[in-house]
């Protein structure tokens, strides 16, 4: 994991895509057929729009391996499409404890900073993303759209 994080941290990566995709892909198997499942049902129900159910199997998920950082960023989705931004935020924390370079928790982490009008801190969660993964163009235009909001602009 560390080669294909070092890899992906490389500006201007050739194929970055692949890497990123080989990443989450690790990120997402547990070790346990059954929870396996849990996180797929659970990332199911997302996609269908019942952020609802999937916090019940991503619940699940976490009592039953908690030190799963993928369970805890799953929820974590769930909680930002249901609007409950502080749960977000736990879950995230887990996230990052468990797992302090997981760009995509660092991601939300800005993503639910910035829905709750704390530019700032969206700024520094998304900076810290990019440090990781500086090729997606979304962690790019994020830094470029919150800097002059945050730092203001030279004259």
């Amino acid at each position: 994991m560390d080669s294909l994080l070092d890899r992906l941290s490389q500006p201007g990566l050739d194929g970055w895509e692949l890497v990123e995709r080989q990443i989450l892909t690790a990120w997402s198997h547990s070790g346990s057929a059954s929870m396996d499942l849990l996180l797929e049902r659970g990332r199911q129900a997302l996609d269908e729009g019942r952020p609802q159910d999937a916090v019940q199997h991503f619940s699940a998920l976490i009592d039953h391996a908690p030190d799963f950082a993928e369970a805890w960023n799953a929820r974590a989705s769930a909680y930002f499409q249901l609007g409950r931004f502080g749960l977000a935020i736990g879950d995230i924390r887990h996230v990052l404890a468990l797992n302090p370079r997981h760009f995509g928790a660092l991601t939300g982490l800005g993503l639910t900073l910035e829905e709750m009008k704390d530019n700032k801190d969206a700024l520094a969660a998304y900076r810290a993303a990019r440090a990781i993964h500086p090729n997606r163009p979304d962690l790019k235009e994020a830094v470029e759209r919150l800097e002059p909001q945050v730092e203001g602009t030279e004259l």
